[in-house]
């Protein structure tokens, strides 16, 4: 896989990228609403309390949409086409990500696939992309 840029946590982030490290997909829920939400951040994006709590996620998620980029990032090794995705994780929320595990053509995508996680090492972090369900 190619390497890149490294993710500093942040104290909003700080439990997310702790649970990737253990093999952890972690998300937020708001204790004050019940809602879960993604991106981490300090308040709940529907009722504004500061009373957030971790939940580990199933791992298990659906491709909602996707672009095939084939121009090479900056700061990555590799200047292989990526999926970058929007994916519907089981719990509800919604996420952006790379897929691994299938070839960036759009017959080899539909939409609804279902997914699951895994976890590439990034330098001292481990970054969740999805894979084709059916992909051990």
């Amino acid at each position: 896989m190619s390497a890149g840029p490294v993710p500093k946590p942040i104290p909003e982030t700080k439990e997310f990228w702790e649970g990737t490290l253990r093999g952890e997909l972690r998300i937020p829920r708001c204790s004050a609403c019940d809602r879960l939400f993604f991106y981490p951040r300090a308040y709940c994006p529907f009722c504004s309390s500061d009373a957030i709590v971790w939940e580990t996620a199933s791992g298990d998620a659906t491709l909602t949409s996707y672009v095939i980029n084939h121009r090479p990032f900056p700061d990555f090794e590799s200047s292989e086409p990526q999926i970058i995705a929007l994916v519907t994780l089981a719990e509800g929320v919604r996420m952006m990500t790379n897929l691994r595990g299938v070839e960036p053509n759009p017959e080899a995508l539909s939409l609804g696939m279902p997914l699951t996680v895994r976890f590439e090492p990034r330098g001292d972090q481990a970054l969740p992309m999805f894979v084709p369900k059916e992909v051990k």
